[in-house]
């Protein structure tokens, strides 16, 4: 079996998702699949099924019954990845916002050490946006620089949603206290992963701004990010060193 996962989760997404599992299943490296499907009523879980009538070993289906949130749906998904014994699972947007090229580049970093976060940044050297109106921009680049100075976390792109995780490091989170469901997630997740001392590697990549769909930003995910914030600077995630320690080490055993 790959040790690659990537968590996809959906709602509307009927005019991205056969592409987008097509694409990622021809890359170069061995990745599956997991679509989180929050009852989309335009049928794409329907269109994720016919996919995987030829791909039942590589692409894989998670229906919900309605819109929970883009949190719960992640945190879903890796409960999912770690049941089944996944070392490397990645999170990526439907839209093709994110390139899922990239997730090689990702893999590597993973694979070779050099991080036990990897994040896909369009704030580091070399990173950036495409078709991004000037507003979402300002937003998104504001949002950055309010999160760095607010939790002291120095990830130059801590909101964003292209993110690689090993296994040790969502075992050591406790998901249960991940609260955030919108794009505050992302931050509280990496916030979490830094306060456990793991290592948070950004490598930079290309965000272009969806062609098909609806976008999902509304305003009560922008409230809910600027005070999620606030709340994560006094927030602790970090469970006692030695019960995070002897957990890693009962894993490690039992995969020996």
């Amino acid at each position: 079996m790959t040790k690659n996962l990537v968590i996809i989760p959906t709602y509307n997404e009927k005019e991205n998702i056969e592409k987008m599992i097509e694409t990622v299943l021809s890359l170069p490296a061995s990745f599956h699949i997991l679509i989180v499907d929050d009852g989309s009523p335009d049928g794409t879980a329907a269109l994720v099924k016919k996919q995987q009538k030829n791909n039942p070993a590589k692409v894989f289906l998670k229906e919900r019954s309605g819109k929970l949130g883009l949190g719960t749906a992640y945190i879903a998904g890796f409960k999912w990845a770690l049941e089944r014994g996944y070392e490397y699972i990645f999170e990526m947007d439907c839209d093709f916002s994110h390139n899922p090229n990239d997730l090689v580049r990702m893999q590597e970093v993973l694979a070779a050490g050099e991080g036990d976060v990897v994040v896909g940044s369009r704030y580091v050297k070399g990173g950036k946006c495409e078709n991004w109106p000037a507003d979402r921009m300002i937003l998104s680049y504001g949002a950055s620089i309010y999160t760095r100075l607010i939790t002291w976390m120095w990830v130059k792109d801590p909101t964003a949603g292209f993110v690689g995780y090993k296994s040790k490091v969502l075992q050591a989170i406790d998901l249960e206290k991940i609260t955030f469901i919108g794009y505050a997630f992302q931050i509280e997740m990496k916030y979490a992963a830094r306060q456990l001392g793991f290592k948070i590697k950004e490598i930079p990549i290309t965000f272009t701004d969806r062609i098909e769909g609806v976008s999902k930003m509304s305003k009560g995910i922008v409230k809910e990010a600027v005070w999620g914030v606030i709340q994560l600077r006094w927030m602790n995630f970090a469970k006692k060193k030695k019960k995070v320690v002897a957990k890693l080490k009962m894993v490690a055993k039992s995969r020996q």
